[in-house]
């Protein structure tokens, strides 16, 4: 018989995890992490003083 599939909720960030390690995509890996980074400075930097100087960067 075939393996049914768990019907259970997953984050989107577990079930994409997963289909990284399962599916052998770990060029996949940089990707994510250099975007995760840029949305951290992002948010950061909205709260701090250095907001006026990222737009002369961009």
């Amino acid at each position: 018989m075939s393996e049914q599939i768990p019907n259970e909720r997953q984050s989107l960030a577990r079930e994409f995890a997963d289909f990284i390690v399962h599916n052998k995509a770990w060029w996949m890996t940089p990707i994510v992490i250099v975007l995760a980074l840029m949305v951290g400075f992002i948010l950061f930097a909205e709260s701090s003083p250095v907001l006026p100087f990222i737009y002369t960067v961009i």
